[in-house]
């Protein structure tokens, strides 16, 4: 699955989903990096934390349209991100990616 703003800027070649309880727990702890041009796709998903992460990340909480509801651009290990509550849908890629190109109220869209 390929995800871009609907603007045709590009987030992620290659989307990887957790969408379970576990997926989503584990989530991209452990990991030496993610690779460019990667996300991961949690849902149900209102908040997130990089504890046990070596690496930074950006961050989109999304609502269930894919509407852009909060950008966090390169947060860091061991950090918890604030509680955006009509979110259903958090996308984590390298930290970098976005570089103030995404906003509140874009729209994402998984093709």
């Amino acid at each position: 699955m390929k995800c871009r703003i609907k603007n045709g800027f590009v987030l992620a070649e290659s989307v990887e989903p957790a969408l379970s309880f576990f997926t989503r727990l584990k989530g991209l702890m452990f990991r030496p990096a993610m690779d460019k041009g990667t996300a991961m796709l949690l849902s149900p998903c209102p908040q997130i934390h990089t504890c046990f992460m070596r690496f930074a990340i950006d961050v989109l909480f999304l609502d269930r349209d894919g509407n852009v509801l909060y950008v966090l651009e390169n947060m860091k290990p061991w950090r918890l991100s604030p509680i955006v509550h009509k979110a259903s849908q958090t996308l984590e890629m390298p930290a970098g990616t976005l570089q103030g190109r995404v906003k509140t109220g874009d729209a994402v869209e998984f093709i």
